[in-house]
C-alpha cells in the first residue's frame, strides 16, 4: 500500500482521536465520606471544585444536568458517599463542567448508563385567568436564592426566564414543570409560603407543599396546570461502589 496514504490515514485518525476527546478534570482526588452526617456541599474556587459528603446517586444527578426523580439508579447509591476535589484545566467552559465529573465517574466508578424517555404526571406553568403579573425587567445576571427556616420557605429571582421559573418549580416540588406560559424576557420577584400541617407542625411536603407554592405563584399570575410530560430519564446501567485508587 502507498506509504503516503498510510499516513494520511494515521492523521486522520489522530484528528478524529483528538475531536472525540472527553472533556475532563486535569486532577482530581476521591476520598469515601463516612461521617453519617445527612448534608453534603459543593463549593467552587477559582480553578477547582471541592464536594463534600456527595451521595453516589447525587453524583450521577449533577454529571448528566438532571432532576433527582430523572435518575433510576440502585438504592445503595444514596447511602454511599464521597468527598471529591477536582481540578479544572485552564480557560475550562462552565458548559464542561457537569461532562468532566462524568468523565470521572466513567473512569473511576465505571459508570455506564442510557436514556429512556417516558410519560410522566407533571405540571404546565401557565398564565392564570387574571393575566400575568409582573412585568419583564432589564437584562441582567440572573440569581436565585432559596431559604427554608422550620417550614417558611423564601424565594428570591432575579432576571430570570420563564423556562428557569419552571425548572426552579421542578426542583422544588421534585416533578417536572414545563413552561407554557408564552412568556418572554426576564423576570424579577420574591414569593414566600409556610410548608404547616393543619397543627402547625412542619409538612413534609407533597400535597400541602404544592398548594403552598400554588397559591404563591398565584400572586404573580402563574398557575400549575396537573398534565402528562415526556421525562428524559438516565438509566444506570452499571456502576462501582468503591472507585478506583487516586
Amino acid at each position: 500500500m502507498d506509504m503516503r496514504f498510510i499516513a494520511v490515514l494515521l492523521a486522520a485518525g489522530a484528528a478524529f482521536a483528538q475531536t472525540d476527546a472527553r472533556p475532563a478534570f486535569e486532577a482530581a482526588f476521591i476520598k469515601a465520606n463516612t461521617s453519617g452526617s445527612g448534608g453534603s456541599s459543593s463549593n467552587g474556587t477559582k480553578g477547582q471544585v471541592v464536594m463534600t459528603n456527595m451521595s453516589l446517586r447525587r453524583l450521577i444527578e449533577r454529571a448528566y444536568n438532571v432532576k433527582p426523580f430523572q435518575v433510576i439508579s440502585p438504592e445503595w447509591t444514596e447511602g454511599v458517599r464521597f468527598d471529591i476535589t477536582a481540578k479544572y484545566p485552564e480557560n475550562t467552559k462552565q458548559a464542561d463542567r457537569p461532562a468532566m465529573l462524568r468523565t470521572l465517574l466513567e473512569d473511576r466508578f465505571k459508570l455506564a448508563t442510557h436514556g429512556e424517555q417516558k410519560e410522566l404526571p407533571g405540571y404546565a406553568l401557565v398564565v392564570a385567568k387574571g393575566g400575568l403579573k409582573i412585568k419583564p425587567v432589564e437584562p441582567t445576571a440572573g440569581g436565585t436564592g432559596v431559604n427554608s427556616n422550620n417550614g417558611a420557605v423564601t424565594l428570591e429571582v432575579t432576571a430570570i426566564s420563564m423556562p428557569d421559573v419552571a425548572d426552579i418549580l421542578a426542583r422544588q416540588l421534585g416533578a417536572t414543570v414545563v413552561d407554557r406560559t408564552d412568556a418572554t424576557g426576564k423576570y424579577s420577584f420574591v414569593l414566600h409560603w409556610t410548608l404547616d400541617d393543619s397543627n402547625g407542625a412542619p409538612s413534609d411536603g407533597g400535597a400541602a407543599e404544592f398548594a403552598a407554592v400554588q397559591e404563591a405563584i398565584g400572586t404573580l399570575g402563574l398557575h400549575l396546570q396537573a398534565t402528562k410530560v415526556p421525562v428524559q430519564m438516565v438509566v444506570v446501567d452499571h456502576v462501582e461502589r468503591v472507585p478506583t485508587e487516586n
